[in-house]
């Protein structure tokens, strides 16, 4: 049959590269998706006009590309066979809860998909996508994947803490309930608080059109709002100039600079003030009497210590937070008290503390052999199942890093496969889940279908009816729910503090200090920066 299969590509003119071995690939995809030599070319020829060759070379390299467009070719043929199945609706969830079994009957009976059916018509409409086994990701009913095979389903893997394992035990029976079953135990979720941060780039901003001019206007508000920060709270003093030497101890506040190319160490500290105090001009800082501490540049802070030389700040005490005490604000002189900015924000301590339960889960929600979106299908069922008020997906979404994408094999455009595998799925689970669920996600620098810049702005998604309810931050971003304060980013911070900090902890065998501060205000120091474009 290798022999047939080299005649047909010479009868269309290819020519193959390695012929032993590509003929070998070839007879095994003629055996396996059960094809004759004329169809192989042709479903050839057809793949070389998508991947646009320019010559007529049939490459070994080309071979995996082509696997997987046969592997679509399959799917595609099966899908169209079974055009009769019904595609279950939010409407017949309704139906199920309105016990309007004779109705439910009738439609499903009733109302088959058309062929003629347009696939993308409108980005929100689930009606057409929404069945039994998640959204139309073209996966035919009878395909079993890896991932379904899988036995060990809903198993915790890590605790923190030590907490009891509850989950396995409850998790393994939970996963044979029926689906109507699922749905009729729905209770109602409680309302909270949920309020967005609203810093960072917007979506459609413009990046890679800053001038030097606003980067340091942007990096010198930060300043002056911490700066403000700190004095209105009651603790410290108003911000000197520490670049002018004087006997006395003094607290300034600047941005930590490194001095040199490379990473920070004792000798390389610098501390930029801002232009209201110091013209913007650098001091050496040191830190030798400080017993602990963790800095990294753009870090800002304030510094107790004297200048006595007028060219090295010797540090007392530094302090890389605001204090969010809201008894210190209670006593101070009303012009004093901060209307300040969203660097802090103080907490009404007689106010009785709310709880909020929250499901979080971080992408790729896809596995690597295919775009069917299996895990995020089986997460929004275990979240129908545990009833989060908040759920929080962060990026990516559409990996850029994926198989598929990169080779740039996928059948669909990236906007496409995110609007239609993931915003359908999170939208049936907002309507499902009732008025009071809601739902974040932040996307990745890894999205293939989002601007790949960082700080990255939010996803530019409006579905109707539900915005409210699905919301987007920019990457990093920042949201509050029931007087929570959490940060958000899909970027490795911790891996790029662990690069670029200096820290030193206490000889006395003390714990380090918590990094967790550290992390909050590198993340709002990122959200404010200009967008940056990845070269």
């Amino acid at each position: 049959m290798e022999g047939e299969i080299k005649a047909e590509f010479e009868k269309n003119g290819f020519i193959l590269d390695n012929e032993e071995e590509i003929l070998n690939k070839c007879l095994t995809f003629c055996i396996n998706y059960k094809l004759n030599p004329s169809d192989l070319v042709s479903s050839w020829d057809v793949y070389s006009l998508n991947r646009k060759l320019k010559d007529l070379v049939v490459q070994n390299v080309e071979m995996e590309g082509f696997l997987s467009h046969l592997q679509n070719e399959q799917k595609e043929a099966v899908v169209k066979q079974e055009a009769d199945l019904h595609f279950y609706s939010s409407k017949d969830v309704d139906m199920i809860l309105n016990d309007d079994e004779e109705n439910f009957k009738d439609a499903i009976l009733s109302t088959p998909p058309g062929k003629n059916a347009k696939p993308y018509s409108d980005p929100f409409d689930s009606a057409l996508y929404s069945n039994g086994n998640g959204y139309s990701s073209e996966k035919p009913s009878r395909l079993v994947t890896p991932f379904g095979r899988r036995t060990d389903k809903f198993v915790a893997r890590f605790n923190f803490n030590n907490l009891p394992d509850t989950e396995n035990g409850d998790e393994k029976d939970a996963g044979m309930d029926s689906e109507d079953d699922v749905i009729k135990r729905v209770k109602p979720l409680k309302r909270f608080s949920l309020v967005v941060n609203g810093d960072g780039p917007e979506p459609g901003c413009r990046f890679m059109y800053d001038r030097i001019e606003d980067r340091f206007n942007a990096l010198d508000n930060r300043i002056r709002r911490r700066a403000a920060s700190l004095f209105s709270s009651g603790i410290y003093e108003e911000p000197s100039d520490p670049s002018v030497a004087s006997g006395r101890s003094i607290f300034a506040v600047g941005m930590i600079c490194c001095e040199e190319e490379g990473r920070l160490n004792d000798k390389s500290i610098m501390l930029q003030s801002s232009i209201e105090h110091s013209g913007g001009q650098r001091v050496r800082l040191d830190l030798q009497k400080v017993n602990q501490f963790s800095v990294f540049p753009g870090q800002i802070v304030g510094v107790e210590g004297n200048n006595p030389s007028g060219y090295c700040l010797i540090a007392s005490k530094l302090v890389d937070s605001v204090p969010l005490s809201a008894n210190n604000v209670e006593d101070l002189h009303p012009a004093k008290r901060p209307a300040l900015d969203q660097d802090i924000q103080l907490v009404d301590s007689s106010s009785p503390e709310k709880e909020i339960s929250v499901l979080i889960a971080s992408g790729p929600f896809t596995t690597t052999d295919n775009l069917y979106f299996e895990p995020l299908s089986e997460l929004l069922a275990y979240a129908r199942k545990k009833q989060p008020q908040l759920l929080i997906l962060l990026g990516p979404f559409v990996d850029s890093e994926h198989p598929e994408v990169k080779k740039g094999t996928a059948d669909r455009s990236f906007d496409e496969i995110f609007h239609i595998e993931i915003i359908r799925r999170v939208q049936d689970y907002v309507e499902h889940m009732g008025s009071n669920a809601r739902v974040i996600l932040v996307p990745s620098t890894r999205d293939a279908n989002h601007d790949f810049v960082f700080p990255q702005p939010a996803f530019d998604i409006h579905p109707p009816e539900l915005k409210h309810q699905i919301k987007s931050l920019p990457n990093p971003g920042i949201f509050e729910a029931n007087q929570v304060r959490v940060g958000c980013c899909t970027v490795d911070i911790l891996k790029q503090l662990s690069g670029e900090e200096l820290s030193r902890n206490p000889k006395d065998g003390s714990p380090p200090s918590d990094r967790m501060s550290r992390l909050a205000s590198h993340i709002l120091n990122q959200q404010r920066q200009v967008p940056k474009a990845y070269y």
